[in-house]
Parts: structure tokens; C-alpha cells; sequence
């Protein structure tokens, strides 16, 4: 059985039966039939339907907002903010697609060269709980609007969400079986990917599960799209709107309770600013309002399972017991649930978790730079390459040292790193390979086919 838990008080919320072997296998081959309909609609037919989830999910957004905080503990505000974003994606793609997918004239010796952008078929796409709504969507929007059709393995805790967001395609006119679930743990993966009718992947989650994924992709030639774990630097140099930058990096790293592969997780600081950024943002992080994700006036709620609130603090002790200093937070509450409070984190070292891991919640390491090379050495210094920040009052300083010296695929100038459907996303190194959102996304999962007529 796979169980939803309420993280606030770990109260069962639901448990749903799994599928049998039968029961997958039966689901694969109905939803490899289903693509062949879905392939030969036209785009504007597509778009026309992708358009009509886009108003369900704005008729639904309360209940679908409450459905997500009480399986992964978001506070409700940033639920419905969520929805919206789904359905700015929704209404995104329905309107470019066309664009994106028209064929590309060539010009070559023959009477007429062009790319066609034609779908692979059906795609598996493995989830995370982080954001319940919005990962699927991300990918589900441009994939569906290629003419793919998609196998959904959604985190086990939001069951719940990935069934209603299999409800509300079908009611928005998405044939049967062209979007399905497979309730599944993750030991089921495996066999689904060796399955013939997959055809790609896409998986956001771990580094490690992004590695598990590929190798078993890689061993049935299937191509994968892969956004992993982050440690998003974000370098604050000597010139910095110090308002700013903190407010930005606040909020950066309290989304989800912290837990987002783009948040922010390494504050590198120029000497000169240091003490007055560790205290405005200490001080911050100690005015956060932390309980009922319900209620509208929480700031962050509970972590999204026990397990995972228990490995942040052991990495938090790990670090102390390196040399990091704790300034606020880093115990655990004593009240039930998957609580963990907002924590700073100075003197870090390389070598401590806080240094080389990423913290998946509300946990800050601030560390201090000499200098601007010094900065930059810090925040290329991982494993990772998913976001990175600087802040600077000089915007052709900022520019170059985003364009040019961060070392990551999302890099973002006096600002939070935040994705956008009109914005390639995705890392580089551990964080993964491939983009989504943008046109680049909408490219992953199709055959850019040559054409050539003599």
C-alpha cells in the first residue's frame, strides 16, 4: 500500500492499493494505443484542450491547493501559487507550441530540406513531492503538446495529487489512457523502463535516483531528461543593495520550508558585508512564522516527511561537530510531526555536509569571501550546477559573472533563481542534464527528423 501523511501531525490521510506487474503492464499497452489518436490530433487541437485544463485547474485551485499542503506540509499560499503557475504553463504552451514544433526549412542542394519535430510516443516520468503540481506540469504540458503520451510515477506521499491531476486532463478532454498513474514504489521503476512501450525518461529528484534512472535507461538505449539536486550558491559581493540581497536570500530559501532543488543553500559573503548580512538575515530567519500550513499567516510549515526532517538534522550536527557555528535553530521540536525550525549556520567548512551536500530545508550556511575571486572559487567549489545568485550594484559585473563564471545552469543577476515556462531550466555536473520549459523543453521528448527531397 502506498500511504498518504498528513506531515503536520503524521495522521494517515489515505492509502491506495498498488498495481500489480498485470496491472502495469495492461496500463503500458493501453496508453502506447491511446498515443497513436493523441499523435495524429493537430496542435491547435491539442492546444484547444491544454487550454481547457488550464480553466479546470483555476476552478479547482482551492481544493487542489489544500490537497497539496496536507500530503507535503506547503503553506497554502504558496500551494495556490502553485496552481497558477500550472496554469501559466498550460496556457504557455497552448499558445507557442505551434511555434516551437513547426518544421525548419534547410537550405541544401535538394528541392526542399527541412526538420520535422515529431513526438517519441510514450514517456515515463518519475516525480518528486517537492512541488506536487507544478513538476509534473513543467514537463507534462510541453511533452502532451509534442503528441506524447506520459506514464506518471509520482512520489508515493502525493498520491492523492497525482490522481487528481490525472482527473483533471481526462475531464479537460485528454483521451483515456494518453496521461495515466501507475501507483508504484520506487522499486517498480526498473521494470517500467525496460518496458518496450517507454520510449524516454524524465525524472527531477535526487542525484543519486538520477543515477540509478540513467543507468537503467542507458542500458535499454532510452533517453533520459534529468534535474537532480542542487547547493545553490549565492554570492553577495562588496557593492551589493544589502536590502536586497538579503530579502532575496531569505526568501530564496524558505520556499517549500527549503526544500527545493533551486533554492538557496550557500550564502558566500564579501568580507565588508558579512556582519551586516548574518545579522539582517539571522534576524529574518528568527521572524519567521513557522506552523499550520493552513493557516495563511505561516511562513513555512512542516518538512514533508519525518525521514527527511531527521537527515537534515543529522547533517546540521555533522557540521557542527566540524566547526560550523549555530546561531539559530538546529533542534528538533518537540511536538509531533516533521517539524524542523529555520537555522543559520556560520563558520563553515569544507568537508562538513553544510559545505558539500545539499540541505533539503530550512537550514543557511553563510560563509565568508575575501575577495570576488574568492567568492566565485566558493560557489563553483560542488558537485552541483543547478542555480547560483550574485548580487552586485554594477549590472555589466553582474551579467559577466553570470554569463561567464558561474558555473551553472540557471544563474540570475540581483535576484532569487525561480523557473519560468518562457526560460530554459535544468543543471550541469550532478545536477543533472537536459532542459525543460522554453522550446528547449518542448524538444527534449521529440525526433528532430531530416527531411530531404531531391
Amino acid at each position: 500500500m502506498l500511504h498518504s501523511i498528513n506531515p503536520v501531525n503524521l495522521e494517515v490521510l489515505a492509502a491506495f492499493k498498488e498495481h500489480s506487474d498485470t496491472e502495469i503492464n495492461h496500463i503500458l499497452k493501453s496508453t502506447e494505443a491511446a498515443q497513436i489518436g493523441w499523435e495524429g490530433a493537430s496542435v491547435s487541437e491539442r492546444g484547444a484542450i491544454m487550454l481547457k485544463v488550464a480553466d479546470l485547474l483555476k476552478e479547482k485551485k482551492e481544493p487542489l491547493s489544500v490537497k497539496m499542503t496536507s500530503e507535503m506540509g506547503k503553506p497554502i499560499t504558496e500551494s495556490r501559487a502553485e496552481v497558477d503557475k500550472c496554469i501559466w504553463c498550460c496556457e504557455y504552451y497552448a499558445q507557442h507550441a505551434a511555434s516551437f514544433l513547426e518544421d525548419e526549412a534547410i537550405e541544401t542542394e535538394g528541392r526542399e530540406s527541412f526538420i520535422a519535430y515529431r513526438p517519441l510516443g510514450v514517456i515515463l516520468a518519475v516525480m518528486p513531492w517537492n512541488f506536487p503540481l507544478w513538476q509534473v506540469f513543467r514537463f507534462a504540458a510541453p511533452a502532451l503538446m509534442a503528441g506524447n503520451a506520459i506514464i506518471l510515477k509520482h512520489a508515493s506521499n502525493v498520491t492523492g495529487c497525482a490522481l487528481a491531476i490525472e482527473a483533471i486532463l481526462n475531464d479537460a478532454g485528454v483521451p483515456e489512457h494518453v496521461f495515466r498513474v501507475v501507483k508504484t514504489d520506487n522499486n517498480g521503476v526498473a521494470s517500467i523502463i525496460g518496458n518496450s512501450v517507454i520510449k524516454a525518461v524524465t525524472l527531477t529528484g535526487s542525484t543519486a535516483a538520477g543515477k540509478a534512472i540513467a543507468q537503467t535507461a542507458g542500458q535499454h538505449l532510452k533517453k533520459t531528461v534529468l534535474e537532480l539536486g542542487g547547493s545553490d550558491p549565492y554570492v553577495v559581493l562588496e557593492d551589493a543593495d544589502l536590502d536586497l540581497a538579503v530579502d532575496a536570500c531569505l526568501t530564496s530559501r524558505l520556499i517549500n520550508a527549503g526544500q527545493s532543488c533551486i533554492a538557496a543553500k550557500r550564502f558566500i559573503v564579501h568580507q565588508s558585508l558579512y556582519d551586516g548580512f548574518v545579522e539582517s538575515f539571522t534576524q529574518g530567519m528568527r521572524e519567521v512564522v513557522m506552523g499550520d500550513p493552513l493557516d495563511e499567516a505561516t511562513r513555512i510549515g512542516p518538512m514533508a516527511r519525518v525521514d527527511l526532517r531527521d537527515h537534515l538534522h543529522q547533517q546540521v550536527q555533522k557540521s557542527i561537530v566540524a566547526g560550523a557555528k549555530c546561531l539559530l535553530g538546529g533542534e528538533v521540536p518537540d511536538r509531533k510531526g516533521a517539524w524542523y525550525p529555520p537555522t543559520v549556520l556560520t563558520e563553515v567548512r569544507k568537508g562538513s555536509p553544510a559545505y558539500d551536500e545539499e540541505l533539503f530545508g530550512p537550514v543557511a550556511a553563510i560563509i565568508k569571501a575575501k575577495d570576488e575571486d574568492h567568492a566565485l572559487r566558493l560557489a563553483n567549489d560542488t558537485v552541483f550546477g543547478l542555480g547560483a545568485a550574485v548580487f552586485t550594484k554594477d549590472i555589466n559585473r553582474g551579467k559577466y559573472i553570470a554569463r561567464t563564471r558561474l558555473a551553472a545552469g540557471c544563474c540570475f543577476v540581483n535576484a532569487f533563481v525561480k523557473s519560468d515556462p518562457r526560460l530554459p531550466f535544468g543543471g550541469i555536473k550532478e545536477s543533472g542534464y537536459g532542459r525543460e520549459l522554453s522550446y528547449l523543453g518542448i524538444r527534449e521528448f521529440v525526433n528532430a527528423k531530416t527531411v530531404y527531397i531531391k
